[in-house]
């Protein structure tokens, strides 16, 4: 591929999305298997092919020029694009070789990446997965490539990411074993005057709880919040906290943990949670088995 027009060598699109992705020559030459000096020369060309510096010196690090920023997401579907047309024979299971990256909320992770991971590796051996936390609510993971497959709730509706639903899980209250408000029935006025904990990423206080108490004129006192559902269930564990969770999602959980879940005794809206992913892997036939993969586990749920 490296002919003399080196406007049209594949091998620089490549070479520009990895050091676009790492602004950095060094970072760039180990994930493409090359020297560093051989990485230089590459920048060179495609400074010479595109009449701009690509990368320049900020202090110690590289920062990509105006025009670099610019390009970088079509540069990227570029590469993908091409790198399918050259991978999409029938799909060897038994050989296949690749990381999966989700997003999911710790809690998603916590019950469902084991049985996925035993799933996806009975057929497939070389196959492993990586977890990251739950991030802000855009798309630009999935549009940039970073994650293959984010799993939760799914606030973004961009045309090029496609949702497909899970489950819908109801909400149930969870208190240690022993607790207070298990001895006698939980009524409306007893739950509301428990101390309560919230989950929530952003450290929020208040949810859709005290929007359903709220309709009946009653209050609840948050004297806590927690990050992930995971954290919210251990917390639970030791304290006469009251605490929200799936029914479904978290109930594997919530047995392990020894907690009790209970019927809330008020309306609170169920929890969609989905699977998200950007619509260049639409056909890509791993990224199919991956998502058939997904389902099935979330089906067990």
């Amino acid at each position: 591929m490296h002919g003399t027009h080196s406007k049209l060598d594949l091998n620089l699109l490549v070479s520009l999305d990895v050091l676009l992705q790492e602004q950095s020559v060094g970072a760039a030459a180990a994930r493409l298997h090359l020297s560093e000096p051989a990485m230089s020369r590459t920048l060179a060309r495609i400074r010479k092919a595109l009449g701009d510096p690509v990368l320049v010196r900020s202090g110690r690090a590289m920062v990509p020029t105006p025009r670099a920023l610019a390009i970088h997401a079509e540069v990227h579907e570029l590469v993908e694009r091409a790198s399918t047309v050259f991978t999409e024979r029938a799909l060897d299971l038994a050989t296949l070789d690749r990381t999966f990256t989700f997003q999911a909320d710790d809690s998603v992770t916590a019950v469902a990446a084991a049985a996925l991971l035993a799933r996806m590796r009975g057929e497939a051996p070389g196959v492993s997965i990586r977890s990251l936390p739950e991030g802000a609510a855009d798309s630009g993971a999935l549009r940039e490539g970073r994650i293959d497959l984010e799993i939760g709730v799914i606030a973004d509706r961009s045309p090029d990411v496609v949702v497909e639903p899970l489950l819908h899980d109801p909400g149930v209250g969870v208190v240690r074993a022993g607790h207070p408000l298990l001895t006698g029935e939980i009524t409306l006025a007893r739950f509301a005057a428990a101390e309560h904990l919230t989950t929530s990423r952003r450290g929020r206080l208040e949810g859709p709880i005290d929007a359903a108490l709220a309709a009946h004129g009653l209050r609840r006192r948050v004297v806590a919040s927690a990050p992930s559902f995971s954290s919210a269930l251990l917390i639970l564990l030791t304290t006469d906290l009251v605490g929200r969770a799936g029914r479904r999602l978290h109930a594997p959980l919530i047995d392990r943990l020894g907690l009790v879940a209970f019927d809330f005794p008020i309306d609170v809206p169920s929890v969609p949670l989905a699977m998200a992913w950007h619509r260049r892997y639409d056909t890509d036939a791993a990224h199919v088995w991956l998502r058939r993969c997904v389902r099935d586990v979330f089906a067990g749920l």
